[in-house]
């Protein structure tokens, strides 16, 4: 184990220590009894816990929050109870010396070369009952199984699910597992009144509840399917009359943009060559047959009348060589 894991679980034993001893200074009372052993009923409610007289809510026992158990402390051990889920392990931690040490462990599955992950028994919440520790390993697919061991996590006795589970909860000699699959909850009901004997071979009483989907909700109440029709017919012809509307909104307000621009726009200025004049300048008349002058003058460049035709000798180069283009066989033919 990690320090920092070591130094969560020291914190965390000192504070389980310190409320159980408070707890029995104020209750003044024993052990907590042995519900798997068959012992004596669990102790009554302290006072402040029971409710007042004349309380609308007189006998109204709290919920139960069916949540895994990562840890938990058992006190008559003296020591906490902590899932590896890594290694599918289940360890109990005590006080060794000043420090907090594994003192015994259970590996809930093999899991060494395994591929399929989806089958391995892993921990996913653990208890304690009195002396005993109690596990429940479950898998992904559709098997669970609840292990009851002692203080060196040896097993004691075994109790075995057809479907995945993820929580347990004791009360009133009675175990209570529940798993969730595809079509909703399994909650298994198990007495602990009997001993072990009868927790791993007794009859437990299981109870299948389903949460029905939209569509099988929808399929109960219109078996025939006329209002899922006339649902979807009005939809798209609903759909339809609100793109025809949108369409004719947006082609009107396109409309009226460029009608707005065409009153905005201004008159166009007439071309300048079109301008009569009524006066002739003579200065003007000149500048402008200046200006084509120059134009004209532009239009082509001066060249040189003279050709001179100049031949340039080359040495030779095996890069220009002729003979070197053709075809091998007509060179070395005979």
């Amino acid at each position: 184990m990690s320090t920092i894991n070591k130094m969560l679980l020291a914190g965390l034993f000192c504070f389980a220590m310190l409320t159980a001893t408070a707890q029995g200074q104020e209750q003044h009372a024993g052990p907590a009894p042995d519900a798997v052993a068959g012992a004596t009923a669990p102790a009554e409610p302290r006072p402040e816990q029971q409710p007042h007289e004349g309380c609308m809510m007189h006998g109204m026992v709290p919920s139960v929050d069916f949540q895994s158990v990562k840890i938990c402390f058992a006190p008559q051990m003296g020591a906490f109870i902590a899932i590896d889920s890594i290694e599918c392990c289940v360890h109990v931690v005590k006080m060794v010396g000043e420090k907090l040490d594994t003192v015994a462990s259970y590996q809930t599955d093999n899991i060494h070369k395994r591929h399929d992950l989806k089958n391995i028994l892993r921990p996913v919440s653990v208890g304690a009952m009195g002396k005993y520790i109690v596990v429940l390993a479950s898998a992904i697919n559709d098997s669970a199984y609840v292990g009851i061991f002692d203080q060196e996590m040896n097993l004691v006795a075994r109790r075995d699910f057809r479907s995945p589970m993820y929580a347990m909860h004791f009360e009133h000699g009675q175990m209570f597992v529940v798993g969730r699959n595809t079509l909703g909850y399994d909650i298994n009901v198990i007495s602990l009144h009997g001993g072990l004997e009868n927790f791993a071979n007794g009859e437990a009483l299981t109870h299948h509840y389903r949460v029905f989907k939209q569509s099988e909700k929808i399929k109960n109440s219109d078996p025939i399917g006329v209002g899922l029709a006339a649902v979807a017919i009005a939809v798209v012809f609903l759909a339809l009359i609100c793109i025809a509307l949108i369409l004719q909104g947006s082609g009107k307000l396109m409309r009226g943009l460029g009608e707005d621009k065409k009153k905005n726009e201004a008159p166009k200025k007439a071309p300048i060559g079109a301008v009569a004049s009524g006066t002739r300048d003579d200065e003007v008349m000149a500048a402008i047959a200046a200006a084509i002058h120059l134009y004209n003058d532009e239009l082509h460049d001066e060249e040189d009348t003279v050709i001179t035709i100049q031949k340039v000798e080359r040495e030779w180069t095996p890069w220009n060589a002729k003979f070197y283009n053709m075809n091998q066989y007509f060179n070395n033919r005979k």
